[in-house]
Order: C-alpha cells, then sequence, then structure tokens
C-alpha cells in the first residue's frame, strides 16, 4: 500500500498575482518586468524617512474585479495593515497588507478535474498587498546583492479553503485560477516573470480520521509542475515521519525539483508573529457596492461560461472546446473568426490544425501571425463554399501566411487550386473516365456497386485533384445510371 493509499492528504493554496497595473502598489513607480536592477525606484518604494504611501486605485479596482470573478463578497469597507518582518528585500522591515479586513472573502470557485469531475473551492479571502524585493545570489562570491525594482508592485494574494486533496486536484485548481484570472484582464499570470506563484500548505491524516494533521508550507512555488511535484514530496516526507513514529512540526519548506525533495527553511510564522496592527498612514477605503455592482455587470465571458457555450450552443466536442478555452487569446482569435464564417465546427477544425501548426512552426503567437482572424474566415468560407478542397486548403493556408498581401481566393487561383465543379468541364472529364475504363464500369453495372469509389478516384486523378468530389460523385452516379 502506497503512502497516498494510507494517508489523505489536506491542501490549501494561497497564490500571489501580480495585478497589471502601469504603477506600483503604493507609488508611482514602473511595474514592469526586465529593466536593469534598481531603476524603477524612488523614495516610496525604497523606504525613505519621511514619505507616504498612496494606493493605486488601479489596483484597488482589479482586485474587486478579481474577487467579483471568484465569486467572492467585495468588503464595502477595507482597510491596510502592516505586517511586521524583516528580509533584505523588505526595505521598510514591514509590508502593506490587509489581515482582519480583506477586500475579497468567501468565494466558491468552480473547476475540473483532468478526468473532468467536477469541483468546489472556498475562497476563504483574496487581499491587496505589496510585493518585496528580490535577492540576488551572483555564482562564486560571498556575498548576495538586492534589487528593489519589483518591491511595492501590486499583488492580489488569494487564500483557498483546504479543500483540495491531491497534487492533480490542486494543478486542475490553479490552472482554472490562472485562466480566470486572465479573462477576467486582471493580470497576465506570466508564471516565469513572477506573476502567479504559490504557496502550498499541506497536512496528512489517517485515510479512516478526521483529525486534521500539523500542516507545513513550502515556499514560492512558481510553475504547476513544480507545485505538483512539491505537494507529492510533502505527502511522503510528513508520511515516512508519522510512520516512523515521529510528530510532524509546523515549518516553511523549499522544494528542490532538483532532487525532487523538500527541505526545511524556518519554524512556520503564525499572525501573532508578525505583530499586525493598523497602517497609521493609509485610511479605511470605502468601496461603493453601486461601483462593485458596475464592475460586475461589465465583467467579460469567464472560462467555465465560454467553454460550456461552446460545447452546448455551438455543439464542438470537449477536446476541441477545451482547447480553444485554454488560452484566452486563441478563444478571442476563434470568436473573432467565427463572426465572420458563421461556422463553428469548421473554423475551430481549420485553427486548431493549420493555424496552431503555423504558429509552432515560426514559433510566433498565434495573434502575430500574417494570417488574422479575418484571412482565416477567407479560407474557411471559401473550403465551404467548394471553392477549393480540403487538401488544397491546407496548402493554401502556409501561402496565405506567407504572402499577406493576397486573398485566399486570389492565392487559389494563381496555385491553380480552384476546385472544379463547372457541370459542363466535369461532365467531360466524367465521360473520359468512363470510356477508358470500360471493363471497371461493366463490373460496376452488373452489380458490383464498390467500384464507384475506383471511377472516383480515377477522376479525381484526371482533374489532378481538383474536381469537385460530391459533384464528381453525383455526376458518375448519373452517367452510369443513364
Amino acid at each position: 500500500m502506497t503512502a497516498d493509499m494510507r494517508w489523505r492528504s489536506v491542501i490549501g493554496l494561497e497564490v500571489h498575482v501580480q495585478l497589471s497595473t502601469a504603477s506600483k502598489m503604493f507609488c508611482r513607480c514602473e511595474a514592469r518586468f526586465g529593466a536593469p536592477p534598481n531603476t524603477l525606484i524612488c523614495p516610496v518604494c525604497t523606504s525613505q524617512p519621511g514619505t507616504l504611501p498612496t494606493l493605486n486605485g488601479e489596483a484597488l479596482r482589479l482586485g474587486v474585479l478579481a474577487g467579483l470573478a471568484l465569486g467572492c463578497t467585495i468588503d464595502p469597507s477595507t482597510k491596510f495593515d502592516r505586517k511586521n518582518y524583516f528580509y533584505p528585500d523588505l526595505p521598510k522591515g514591514y509590508q502593506i497588507s490587509q489581515f482582519d479586513r480583506p477586500l475579497c472573502r468567501d468565494g466558491h470557485f468552480k473547476f475540473s478535474t483532468e478526468e473532468g469531475e467536477p469541483r468546489e473551492v472556498n475562497i476563504v479571502r483574496a487581499h491587496l498587498e505589496e510585493d518585496s524585493g528580490k535577492i540576488i545570489h551572483p555564482e562564486g562570491v560571498n556575498f548576495s546583492l538586492v534589487d528593489l525594482n519589483r518591491a511595492g508592485t501590486p499583488l492580489l494574494e488569494i487564500v483557498s479553503g483546504p479543500d483540495l486533496h491531491s497534487p492533480d486536484e490542486a494543478m486542475a485548481y490553479l490552472q482554472e485560477l490562472r485562466r480566470t484570472l486572465r479573462y477576467a484582464g486582471v493580470a497576465d499570470c506570466d508564471m516565469e516573470k513572477g506573476g502567479f506563484r504559490c504557496d502550498a500548505n499541506i497536512s496528512i491524516m489517517p485515510v479512516d480520521s478526521d483529525t486534521l494533521g500539523t500542516r507545513t508550507e513550502t515556499k514560492n512555488l512558481n510553475s504547476f509542475r513544480f507545485v505538483a511535484g512539491a505537494l507529492q514530496a510533502e505527502i511522503e516526507r510528513q508520511a515516512a515521519v508519522l510512520e516512523s513514529g515521529g510528530t510532524v512540526i509546523q515549518e516553511t519548506m523549499a522544494y528542490d525539483p532538483d532532487t525532487g525533495k523538500t527541505s526545511v527553511l524556518r519554524s512556520k510564522e503564525d499572525a501573532h508573529d508578525y505583530r499586525y496592527f493598523p497602517e497609521p498612514d493609509l485610511p479605511e477605503f470605502r468601496v461603493d457596492p453601486a461601483w462593485v455592482a458596475e464592475l460586475s455587470a461589465g465583467l467579460p465571458e469567464l472560462p467555465r461560461a465560454r467553454q460550456t457555450r461552446y460545447a452546448v450552443d455551438l455543439g464542438l466536442n470537449k477536446r476541441d472546446a477545451d482547447t480553444l478555452v485554454a488560452e484566452k487569446e486563441l478563444g478571442d482569435y476563434f470568436e473573432a473568426t467565427l463572426e465572420l464564417t458563421k461556422k463553428p465546427k469548421e473554423t475551430a477544425n481549420w485553427l486548431l490544425t493549420e493555424l496552431l501548426r503555423l504558429s509552432n512552426d515560426r514559433k510566433l503567437p498565434i495573434h502575430e501571425l500574417n494570417t488574422t482572424p479575418a484571412r482565416l474566415a477567407e479560407l474557411v468560407n471559401l473550403v465551404a463554399s467548394g471553392g477549393v478542397s480540403i487538401q488544397a486548403g491546407r496548402l493554401l493556408a502556409t501561402a496565405m501566411e506567407e504572402q499577406p498581401g493576397q486573398s485566399a481566393e486570389q492565392l487559389a487561383q494563381s496555385m491553380d487550386l480552384v476546385q472544379l465543379s463547372d457541370d459542363g468541364a466535369l461532365r467531360q472529364i466524367v465521360e473520359q473516365v468512363i470510356e477508358s475504363e470500360s471493363s471497371v464500369v461493366e463490373r460496376y453495372r452488373s452489380g458490383n456497386v464498390g467500384l464507384l469509389n475506383a471511377l472516383l478516384g480515377s477522376v479525381m486523378k484526371a482533374s489532378r485533384g481538383k474536381a469537385n468530389p460530391k459533384a464528381a460523385r453525383q455526376l458518375l452516379l448519373d452517367t452510369l445510371d443513364s
């Protein structure tokens, strides 16, 4: 029996999301990734004496939008607090955060497992706070450096209830959470740039017990794979401790993806260790319910709703609907193309085959291709109308990307891909085939009707693949049965 079978894991996640604001939370410094170290700083975010914070109104708006997307109640009055702890990348010696009056609380967030099973997680709270800086450890030297560009960047911390019970469930929750925040327009959630990172709380208990075990927290996980690996490592570590007669201690852990193991960073702090108290330099902020209602009414369609619409209203299969919804840019591209084609299945098929192939071949995101939604719509409509065959359409897709100055129809003409549908021209080819394949025709007329496909293949070959298969088949039938 494995550790996973003997023990039941209880998981809660704290996700830190960098909000898509132009400036930092409490000053006017630019909130941007990738600038040279310590170039996006000012007296406020470096905590010079006598400076005062000023709340970024856009951060407040995005925080409310995120809370609405997560099904939270928005507090009509909220305040900020000082969370006291010292690290070299936190110049003030405290972080401006929210403690007992978070902006968003009591949310309910639905997602599905990889197997399609519905799940729901309670969102205990989602609160605003500022980020710390970044410690840099240069290779080969015995000192560290501090880059404060990130200090003061607006964060939303989203705290789930202990409602997850496996690494796979945790990954599915995080993926749906990231999609939802991107769709809501509150954050780009770029994990490589630290815009979406996670602290994972986990405890285990015997499968036949209802008593929660002691939890540990694994910090700063910035990929779905690392979250799953860290949780699995902690399940195994805690199980080994308990099965050897030991006691799990409440600690903060670090995860090493190279070894697949967790190790102790420090003893886990509780709220009293941070000595929270109200931030004296910021007032309480009233969040007008009428403004919240206005933001709620303007919330865009979220991924689960879009997925349901694609499957139910548009009749797409689950795999295609899931793929189109996975990234907002792909779904938006589909929506823009569909507006011009009115053909959901055909549009989805061309987008998910030829356009994604072009995107992968050129190593470009789909919205940077020369083939815009309008140009893809030209191709979809041309194939659907019988102007070119599906096989020719695949050749045309590549040509359209390489020659953006010409329409699909112009390229089809110049490449001699236009499908032959003219009754007179097709009839002439059909009659030639019937004459040249007289023995096959005789066997067909003797009752071997399966030979129709062989004759149709001869027609397609004689037309160099340009004959409209549907029209050619009908002409063959009419001629053979006459």
